[in-house]
């Protein structure tokens, strides 16, 4: 996923930049409340992590100005402030989920993950593509019941891919995927990766529309 953060801590925003990479996502740091809006603006993101007091603003009128321009782009706040009434306010401005700092960082993962299957249509993190076995909850894959093994990267093309199996999923989206603001991409960067997939997944598991993108078979 293309996750942007929106966190002005440096320790923790480091922690979870790195935290959340390392689970094979693409991830925007942003300090102030107007960076975050240009980095929106300019790139559809899957998810939003979104502390609530930046130096430049309300997080949630950051929430809220998204809501009203009709953007559905899930939203996971994360803040100190643990009154019912902050977390009330949050969810009635538009959020999906409400973490209180200090918080797991494995259980922000598990949260994230369960949001963007809900907002992908299928809250099911177990899913049974012809020879595939997929856990996205706890990104395991197996096939004829054999566990593969996938690094951070291509996990993040065969996650993209699984939310929407049968469906075309484009170039720009996989490298969105894939790769954060200022990360080198090289123009063969996607191919590579679902090269590397097709070795390790099998054949004919994932099709290619020339010039448009990829999908991932519905049925085997």
């Amino acid at each position: 996923m293309r996750i942007l953060l929106v966190e002005d801590d440096e320790a923790l925003g480091g922690a979870l930049r790195d935290h959340v990479r390392a689970e094979g996502h693409a991830v925007d740091w942003m300090r102030r409340l107007d960076d975050a809006t240009e980095a929106r603006a300019a790139t559809p993101y899957d998810l939003i992590l979104l502390d609530l007091g930046l130096p430049d603003g309300r997080g949630l009128d950051f929430l809220r100005a998204l809501r009203r321009e009709g953007k559905a782009t899930p939203v996971m706040i994360l803040t100190a402030m643990d009154q019912l009434s902050m977390r009330i306010d949050g969810l009635n401005a538009g959020a999906d989920d409400y973490l209180v700092k200090p918080f797991d960082l494995d259980e922000l993962i598990a949260r994230l993950g369960a949001v963007a299957r809900r907002y992908a249509g299928n809250p099911n993190p177990l899913l049974q593509l012809g020879p595939l076995e997929l856990d996205l909850a706890h990104r395991h894959v197996a096939r004829d019941g054999k566990p593969l093994d996938l690094t951070g990267r291509e996990w993040a093309v065969l996650d993209r891919l699984a939310q929407h199996p049968g469906l075309l999923v484009s170039r720009s989206q996989l490298e969105d995927a894939l790769f954060a603001f200022g990360a080198e991409v090289e123009s063969n960067a996607v191919e590579v990766y679902v090269s590397r997939l097709r070795k390790k997944l099998g054949a004919g598991l994932i099709h290619t529309a020339r010039g448009l993108g990829y999908r991932l078979a519905a049925e085997q």
